[in-house]
């Protein structure tokens, strides 16, 4: 990303990522800051790149069997942000991440006693213990789609809410086509 947009990308990351005791460590050193609406204004009104999952812990979290199939995209925080900033939105697709860790099970019982959204149960993890933690080598595609621009609207069309609404339906539809259109594209997931 830095090589074509002559910036850094600043991901914005859930507060679970700056609470876990080696992920906060790491996701700070690579220019990660909290997904809040007051981060994500002040960073693209300093003219900064920032990366938004809005899919949120549902998309990670999801089983295998369900794997590209996008989740409702939170409340619109992102276009909300997007708007006010007068920047565009770049719809970014990833074919390749699902399969690295199939998701086949849950444990949520353990999952609440440790804080977390969720405790995934892998084909290989917990059953191979932190050998299973090593990802499956999938073929990865990113994809970045055309710019969907918010300096159409007002600032203050940011406060309407069927607005964000549309708007952020029309992102994620976009990233839900590219992705049908990449899986066939690429053929088997592994190498």
């Amino acid at each position: 990303v830095k090589k074509y947009a002559e910036r850094n990308l600043r991901p914005l990351g859930a507060d679970l990522v700056f609470q876990l005791p080696f992920v906060s460590q790491l996701a700070r050193k690579l220019g990660a800051t909290l997904a809040c609406t007051e981060d994500a204004e002040r960073l693209l009104s300093n003219g900064e790149l920032a990366g938004v999952w809005p899919e949120g812990f549902k998309g990670i979290g999801k089983p295998y069997a369900e794997r590209y199939k996008l989740q409702r995209f939170g409340r619109g925080g992102f276009v909300s942000s997007a708007m006010r900033a007068q920047v565009p939105i770049v719809p970014v697709s990833i074919v390749g991440a699902e399969e690295i860790y199939p998701l086949i099970g849950n444990v949520p019982s353990l999952a609440r006693l440790l804080g977390v959204p969720y405790l995934p149960i892998t084909p290989f993890f917990p059953l191979l213990g932190p050998l299973g933690l090593v990802p499956l080598p999938s073929k990865w595609i990113i994809e970045f789609g055309e710019p969907i621009r918010t300096d159409a609207y007002e600032p203050e069309a940011a406060d309407d809410p069927m607005l964000l609404f549309n708007v952020t339906d029309q992102v994620r539809e976009t990233i839900q086509q590219t992705l049908y259109s990449l899986l066939v594209d690429r053929g088997s997931a592994f190498f």
